[in-house]
């Protein structure tokens, strides 16, 4: 893109500019939304929207957890005065 030294016209940086005001408006949405679901690169299920990084297991794993669902509801309620809120 741009001429042979390399630099963008006017035109090219104006549609680069909206380009990115695109992907930035597209990524504050979906931060907004909260938890989003991928398939990683090697094939577990990604949760990203819980904190800075996904949390990544294969499918047997999220459903042994799932499974234990009731457990840990009652394990949290157990230990509440122990535990902490992320603010």
């Amino acid at each position: 893109m741009g001429d042979e030294n390399g630099d963008m016209t006017d035109d090219q940086m104006k549609a680069e500019l909206e380009r990115l005001r695109a992907e930035n408006a597209s990524l504050k949405n979906r931060s907004e939304k909260g938890l989003s679901l991928k398939v990683s690169q090697k094939g577990g299920v990604s949760v990203y929207g819980l904190g800075r990084f996904p949390v990544t297991l294969y499918k047997e794993q999220w459903t042994r957890l799932l499974d234990m669902t009731d457990e840990i509801r009652t394990f949290i309620e157990q230990n509440e005065d122990q535990l902490k809120t992320k603010d």
